[in-house]
């Protein structure tokens, strides 16, 4: 009966009957809805103020979660070949060693130019000059170009630059420049700079 007597008071109210200054006085039906109403919209303002942020920080950390899972997973491959790293630096160690040891100084300088100029006489070629640049220093190294004007034959130049790669020390080629005054391959003129390295000492350093 209570149940009835509610739907019939409500179908009677008329919302025009509100009087906000009275809430006391409304139907109870009315107040169960304005109250529902009102929990509505608070659950609504509290999972947009509350609960959505807590979702997007759970979102920003599952993300991280997984950046972090990633740096584990390499940091542990790194450290289950520790050992295989060792070895590497020291062969890498060894390597540099024996790179640094080809580096000429300073006092081998004369014998490295002797040794181009042997090799171009020997391969038939005339040196026409060999004149030593100003150093450039790098960072770990100081860097010393020879210009090397010279003549020959097609094959005879092609001859003294492979013979180049085999002198003990380390050098370089650059800038090459062939010529000819004429038809005549045995009239090839040659400009090109040889680059050899010294490694920089403590006081240079």
């Amino acid at each position: 009966m209570a149940f009835e007597d509610t739907m019939n008071s409500l179908r009677e109210f008329d919302l025009n009957d509100l009087d906000f200054d009275n809430v006391g006085s409304w139907p109870m039906a009315v107040k169960v809805i304005v109250w529902v109403l009102l929990l509505a919209l608070v659950l609504a303002g509290g999972y947009y103020y509350h609960i959505k942020g807590l979702q997007e920080q759970l979102a920003r950390e599952e993300k991280r979660e997984v950046t972090l899972k990633k740096d584990f997973e390499k940091k542990a491959f790194q450290a289950a070949n520790l050992e295989a790293y060792r070895q590497q630096l020291k062969e890498m160690e060894e390597s540099f060693g024996a790179l640094v040891s080809q580096l000429p100084s300073d006092t081998e300088v004369p014998g490295l130019l002797e040794d181009i100029t042997n090799k171009g006489l020997m391969n038939g070629l005339q040196i026409k000059s060999i004149d030593l640049r100003k150093e450039k220093a790098k960072e770990f190294y100081v860097e010393l170009p020879i210009a090397i004007s010279a003549r020959g034959s097609y094959h005879d130049l092609g001859a003294f630059i492979s013979g180049m790669a085999g002198l003990p020390r380390i050098v370089t080629l650059h800038d090459f420049k062939i010529t000819a005054k004429g038809k005549n391959t045995n009239e090839l003129e040659m400009s090109i700079v040889a680059k050899t390295y010294r490694y920089k000492d403590d006081e240079e350093a």
